[in-house]
């Protein structure tokens, strides 16, 4: 079972062998990349770029099977909850294209639909059932699984980057928020019980600080980079310059979060997640988990999508640092088939 998760800096892949209920990893990588991401790609061999990358990946990496599952960036992927009266499942099957149209800003012929029932509400009044809608365009959709295939593998599934974070790092039995800071966007889920329940992409992540830091030190963008890297948010290094540069953005993606809580218990009628579970590059900076944590006044950890994983000890040690990069391409290659 082979993950591949095709950001816009790097591409990561994952395959697991499944060993009773539990998972065993055979066989992972990652490459920084300098080419346009399939959506961005301006012609073929943009694309031929892209999949010549995920071929020697695949390679290097040692992966044995040629049948794969991708994610679809999350800025491409139109994601909503949706109330309905007491249906059966089908009758919601049924009904989900007409109502998506109200929903989902391109026409319903353009788009790949999917729907998931979170949970159906028979104390309130009147009872409903909440029904998460996710809509992709699907030439975004079609371009994805091109590339792989020029790659010369098989896609056997498409599914959101959120979906298989939540596969690879939410808990069984709590709610909690899931943050991915990548290096375009930030996305943010909030994951009851396993269950995506409510989704988010914020516009500012990696390359905002990295831009501000450079903008503020009057640096070239790789060195600003670096500094991001090595202090982060930390007050104590370089006299606190980088973290006064990275604190209003910082703060800007942190209110967006408290928002998305605001907004899921007020109108979702969700209850506040217990903690927040962090994943991707930017991430790592250093004090990040500690200033969020007192920002958003709950407990903030870095996710470990090994946690659950049979991961020989030796490797382990290698994969930690990157561990947080690797949390999109774990939970496709738990997807399975």
């Amino acid at each position: 079972m082979i993950g591949i998760d095709i950001g816009s800096k790097t591409i990561k892949i994952v395959e697991l062998v499944k060993e009773g209920e539990s998972f065993k990893l055979r066989g992972s990588g990652i490459v920084g990349y300098q080419g346009a991401s399939p959506e961005h790609a301006k012609d073929e061999k943009e694309l031929l770029g892209v999949a010549d990358v995920i071929r020697k990946l695949h390679r290097e990496a040692k992966i044995s099977g040629k049948e794969v599952t991708v994610a679809l960036p999350e800025p491409n992927v139109y994601t909503r909850t949706i109330k309905f009266p007491p249906l059966t499942d089908q009758e919601i099957a049924s009904a989900i294209k007409w109502e998506a149209e109200q929903y989902i800003p391109i026409p319903i012929g353009e788009a790949i639909i999917q729907h998931t029932i979170i949970e159906r509400r028979e104390n309130v009044s009147p009872p409903e059932v909440a029904v998460l809608l996710i809509a992709a365009p699907r030439n975004i959709v079609e371009l994805y699984v091109k590339v792989v295939q020029m790659a010369g593998l098989t896609v056997t599934a498409v599914e959101t980057e959120l979906m298989a974070l939540a596969r690879s790092l939410a808990p069984a039995n709590q709610t909690v928020m899931l943050a991915d800071f990548g290096a375009r966007s930030t996305d943010i889920a909030i994951v009851k019980n396993g269950q995506l329940s409510f989704t988010r992409t914020i516009p500012t992540a990696g390359e905002a600080f990295t831009r501000a830091v450079a903008q503020t030190l009057g640096v070239e963008i790789s060195q600003a980079e670096e500094y991001k890297r090595a202090y982060g948010l930390s007050g104590s290094q370089l006299e606190g310059k980088i973290k006064g540069a990275l604190d209003p953005v910082f703060r800007m993606v942190v209110d967006e979060m408290k928002k998305a809580i605001h907004f899921y218990q007020s109108e979702e009628k969700g209850e506040a997640p217990k903690s927040v579970v962090l994943a991707g590059g930017t991430a790592g900076m250093p004090e990040a988990i500690s200033l969020l944590s007192k920002l958003m006044g709950i407990e903030v950890v870095m996710g470990n999508p090994f946690a659950k994983i049979s991961v020989d000890p030796e490797v382990a040690r290698s994969l930690m640092p990157y561990a947080p990069l690797y949390s999109i391409a774990v939970g496709l290659a738990e997807r399975g088939e």
